[in-house]
């Protein structure tokens, strides 16, 4: 596709870490012009094929990393066997046999699921090993990932991404790491395949809870979008013209003209899916609680989402959330 093109990108590594209390940011060059990243040598896995961890094989496929494909539905990993993935048979296979073994799946639930349940992640992880959970969870559930992976005397990694479909199968996500930061290193090429920027967070638990704030903000924002749009056509004023408008003022944004472009067009395909960000929010909500911090912007869009879910919009992109204002 034209869009997926790698010349004369310029992708830059950021690291965030803690020192004297402060936050200092520090940005190191590495290009990929025409796909010349140089692959590790490791072994990868990758567990979850959804609308992100498609992308993302790909596009560490793409790269000549070598990579064992696991999904819940197996039929997900023929395209990718196609394309020189290897097949593996359940998570603990895939641990065991792979350096690296990267997840990207839904929830809480199915992050620890996929790590603690039958043949799973736990089960192949012996000294050595490297886990990467690249979910958008909870800090309270990735944390309890780390010890059990640790225990057994595994490292890990959590690396949640901010993006979109579009984004994942392009290499330009954003990805929030933190945890081993040998393990963080190691996996350079990977995240440059994968992604534009990488930022690494300190401890584990700060990816997750800066991931559900990003994703917190994102949400809120198309609630207002979709609020905006639908007051516009109860008023009389034509929907196309209020985007005109917001497209040549400070909100312009490749966010803003996508998700109205979708709902002018009736087209809610998923990018991202509505149930997630409404998942985000109420995780999101929960963090502010968990520090007695108010989220009411928050809160009422999440109000708005989950009117959205009970209208059946649950698998539709999250500009899906119009169709709770025109009810």
């Amino acid at each position: 596709q034209p869009a997926v093109c790698y010349q004369a990108i310029t992708k830059k590594l950021k690291v965030c870490e803690e020192e004297t209390g402060s936050t200092s940011i520090q940005a190191a060059d590495s290009t990929a012009v025409n796909g010349s990243i140089t692959p590790t040598d490791k072994k990868i896995g990758f567990l979850g094929l959804g609308l992100m961890g498609s992308g993302i094989v790909s596009n560490l496929l793409k790269m000549g990393h070598t990579v064992t494909v696991w999904n819940r539905t197996a039929e997900k990993c023929d395209l990718f066997i196609q394309e020189g993935a290897r097949l593996g048979r359940t998570p603990a296979e895939v641990v065991s046999t792979c350096d690296i073994t990267f997840a990207c799946v839904s929830d809480p639930k199915a992050a620890k699921d996929l790590v603690l349940g039958p043949s799973g992640v736990l089960q192949g992880i012996r000294p050595g090993k490297c886990y990467v959970d690249m979910s958008t969870v909870d800090a309270d559930t990735v944390t309890e990932l780390a010890q059990v992976i640790v225990s057994r005397g595994g490292r890990f990694l959590e690396a949640p991404v901010s993006g979109n479909q579009q984004l994942s199968n392009d290499g330009m996500l954003v990805i929030l790491a933190a945890g081993d930061r040998g393990l963080y290193e190691d996996c350079s090429s990977c995240f440059q395949a994968m992604g534009k920027t990488s930022f690494f967070l300190g401890e584990v638990g700060n990816a997750a809870k800066m991931m559900l704030i990003v994703n917190m903000v994102q949400g809120s924002f198309m609630a207002t979008i979709a609020e905006g749009l639908t007051l516009a056509q109860v008023t009389g004023q034509s929907q196309q013209t209020l985007l005109d408008i917001l497209n040549q003022g400070q909100l312009a944004s490749i966010f803003l003209d996508q998700k109205c472009q979708n709902i002018l067009q009736g087209n809610f395909k998923p990018d991202f899916y509505l149930k997630y960000i409404q998942k985000d929010l109420r995780l999101a909500i929960a963090l502010g609680d968990s520090v007695n911090h108010p989220t009411p912007m928050a809160a009422a869009a999440n109000e708005v989402y989950k009117r959205a879910k009970a209208l059946d919009q649950s698998d539709n992109d999250m500009s899906a959330v119009y169709r709770a204002y025109i009810h």
